[in-house]
């Protein structure tokens, strides 16, 4: 289901106008950015199998509540451009690729900020403010529990609705399936995105180097980025700063696991949860209500 007149009301207003798109080096990476706005700083981060442009309807409006914002494609995704895998799968763990956007917001001069993810990009916003909590202020996690919360409640349903977790964790068998034809596999609606987003979005899904790096991203997940979880509930460590969980009312999440927030609870000290009138792509779907809940979380008079 769709919501906010699903940009039936929602023209693209000027694509990302006034943001300034950058290509910025930060070792074996590079990363695509677009920013603008002044005051205190947020990175949002998108989700599979989107790119940055997947915000413009909500970064506006995040800028004219007074922030920084800066989106960004993940590594490997959009037009970022990342290393060759690894057997391993860690040249694309959810710890590298937070580091890929932490070194980037360093360079555009950000020592602190809060982060937004969204789906695959929720992961590397949790890895991040997990692994550097002196640098992320807060946090808003969309449509997420954390992999081994997953994992360890897997019922035949999960499996049934999830079951391109597994099928992306195959070896080549993917790459070869998604690439034969990407329009099919792929589904996108331009009236539901906005044109823009859509040629962007279906240029990225159309090149065979992003479609490698997308399934990277879910072997990770399954291999080195659950056990990095299982390490840090092992070693205690919890997300201390302001914590957002916000869910796609219209998805199945709630569903399949109950309340996110009781399952936030193990992880995180400080837990704000709120359910979105959309379905999963919310920052395109319900932009008006996303941007209204982030800008409500990320005003500094809150604390």
């Amino acid at each position: 289901m769709m919501n906010d007149a699903l940009a039936a009301g929602h023209a693209d207003r000027g694509y990302f106008e006034g943001f300034t798109e950058r290509l910025i080096d930060v070792g074996e990476a590079r990363i695509f950015t677009r920013s603008a706005g002044e005051g205190p700083a947020v990175l949002l981060v998108h989700g599979h199998p989107r790119t940055s442009g997947t915000w413009h309807r909500v970064a506006p409006q995040l800028v004219a509540a007074g922030h920084t914002v800066v989106c960004a494609d993940l590594r490997g995704y959009g037009r970022s451009i990342g290393p060759e895998p690894t057997p391993d799968h860690s040249a694309h763990s959810k710890r590298v690729v937070a580091g890929d956007l932490r070194a980037a917001m360093d360079q555009l001069g950000h020592s602190t900020f809060a982060v937004v993810g969204h789906d695959r990009g929720s992961y590397v916003a949790f890895r991040m403010a997990l692994d550097a909590p002196a640098v992320v202020t807060r946090v808003a996690l969309l449509d997420c529990i954390p992999i081994i919360e997953h994992l360890e409640r897997i019922t035949t349903q999960f499996a049934t609705r999830w079951w391109h977790w597994f099928f992306f964790a195959q070896p080549d068998v993917p790459e070869r399936v998604i690439s034969a034809d990407p329009d099919a596999w792929y589904r996108g609606d331009p009236a539901v995105m906005g044109e823009q987003n859509y040629a962007e979005w279906r240029a990225a899904t159309r090149d065979p180097r992003v479609v490698r790096a997308m399934l990277e991203d879910y072997r990770a997940g399954l291999g080195i980025d659950a056990q990095d979880e299982r390490d840090d509930r092992f070693a205690g460590r919890r997300l201390r700063m302001p914590t957002l969980i916000a869910w796609s009312q219209h998805d199945d999440l709630e569903e399949l696991f109950g309340d996110p927030v009781r399952i936030w609870h193990g992880w995180a000290d400080d837990v704000t949860g709120v359910r979105i009138p959309s379905g999963h792509h919310m920052a395109e779907e319900a932009p008006d209500a996303l941007a209204a809940v982030l800008a409500e979380f990320l005003h500094p008079e809150r604390d």
